[in-house]
């Protein structure tokens, strides 16, 4: 595989929660070396997505999720949950990554000839308090990557922050998804309180 846009990509987005300041930083690379992320060597020439949070959390109120969305000619052209796949399907929790800091990562790659390839993802908090979890997600903010690959060649997309519509139009599939759980409209930064 060949990517027209080989040079890295990256977004920095800034946030406030749980009373800190902080930042997302995004990364769009080409894989160069599917082994060392765990790939299969056809893996080469796709992109990867690798977003971290700043500054680690403290304690309770800092966890956070990140909630993967993809919409793919895989998918009937529909944003799908992408669950992180050694694990299975999420069934009771949207977040494949949940924790203090978490870092997400996908390296999505393909033996299709063609594939369109869009995520949104987004990092979120809980809501509610510690001792009264009404399982509600608080988006804080989101952003898209993708790729576009016709024979050998890939187009990178992204990244490009979202805005809190783009957040808003997932609702009816999550809520659908995942019965036990809220999801509250527009961007948060609320914290969870002890």
């Amino acid at each position: 595989m060949s990517a027209l846009s080989q040079s890295p990509r990256a977004l920095e987005l800034p946030y406030r929660w749980a009373d800190r300041e902080g930042s997302v930083r995004v990364e769009l690379r080409e894989n160069d070396d599917p082994a060392a992320l765990g790939c299969p060597d056809f893996a080469r020439g796709y992109p990867y997505c690798r977003a971290t949070v700043e500054p680690p959390g403290r304690g309770y109120q800092d966890i956070l999720g990140w909630l993967p969305m993809v919409n793919s000619n895989r998918h009937e052209n529909e944003f799908v949950i992408d669950p992180f796949v050694p694990i299975g399907p999420v069934a009771l929790n949207p977040f494949p990554f949940l924790g203090w800091a978490p870092v997400f990562f996908d390296a999505p790659h393909s033996d299709f000839e063609s594939w369109d390839f869009l995520a949104h993802s987004f990092v979120c908090g809980l809501g509610g308090e510690l001792h009264d979890f009404r399982r509600e997600v608080r988006a804080i903010l989101g952003f898209s990557w993708g790729f576009s690959q016709r024979g050998s060649e890939i187009e990178f997309i992204g990244p490009d922050a979202l805005s809190a519509a783009d957040w808003d139009r997932h609702h009816d599939y999550l809520k659908k998804t995942f019965r036990e759980w809220k999801f509250a409209s527009g961007f948060h930064q609320h914290p969870l309180r002890p």
